[in-house]
């Protein structure tokens, strides 16, 4: 398996860095390891044990989301915010994998940290997003569920069960993150 490296610097705001100071050493080390030249994917994955928290986010339309909505399909979480540089540029790859595949297979839901509506729809107006952008005004569900680092991507398989975290930018059309996508997929 391949080494896992640490989420870039530019992902961490200055209020989450002061909140949660885990998340400033993973900064600081990525910050040491850019300084020295290493190279390699800017993100880390883990076994994600859950559970799959109780939530209600509406999205930029107006529809709520509940996990029940998730049901009986594989579903990837992605944690991210406007000011977070490997957020948008991930989201364009989350998008491309979303299109691939298809809501009915896999469901990408991009859950925008605690900005306000107009942003968020800003954001999936200039850069093309047509995945359900949800709305975690208060930043309560990236909290319950751990989420320090952006972007954070939860991957919950079709059965419900959760499966892995994903922190860092990724390239999700990548080989490696097609490796993620169809163990996720696998029945």
């Amino acid at each position: 398996m391949k080494k896992p490296s640490l989420p870039h610097p530019r992902c961490l705001s200055r209020r989450l860095l002061l909140q949660y100071p885990a998340a400033c050493a993973v900064a600081a080390a990525a910050a040491t390891a850019a300084a020295q030249g290493l190279t390699g994917p800017a993100y880390e994955v883990s076994p994600w044990a859950g559970p799959v928290s109780a939530f209600s986010l509406v999205d930029t339309h107006g529809k709520t989301w509940r996990p029940s909505d998730l049901r009986g399909r594989a579903v990837m979480l992605n944690f991210w915010a406007s000011w977070c540089e490997p957020c948008r540029a991930e989201m364009p790859t989350l998008q491309q994998v979303a299109d691939f595949y298809g809501a009915d297979k896999l469901l990408v839901l991009a859950i925008n940290f605690k900005e306000p509506v107009a942003r968020a729809l800003q954001f999936a107006k200039t850069t093309g997003v047509t995945l359900p952008v949800l709305l975690d005004l208060d930043g309560k569900v990236a909290r319950e569920w751990g989420v320090k680092v952006f972007p954070t991507t939860l991957m919950i398989d079709h059965s419900g069960r959760p499966r892995q975290r994903v922190m860092g930018e990724v390239d999700w059309t990548s080989p490696e993150a097609e490796k993620l996508i169809a163990a996720l997929l696998k029945p």
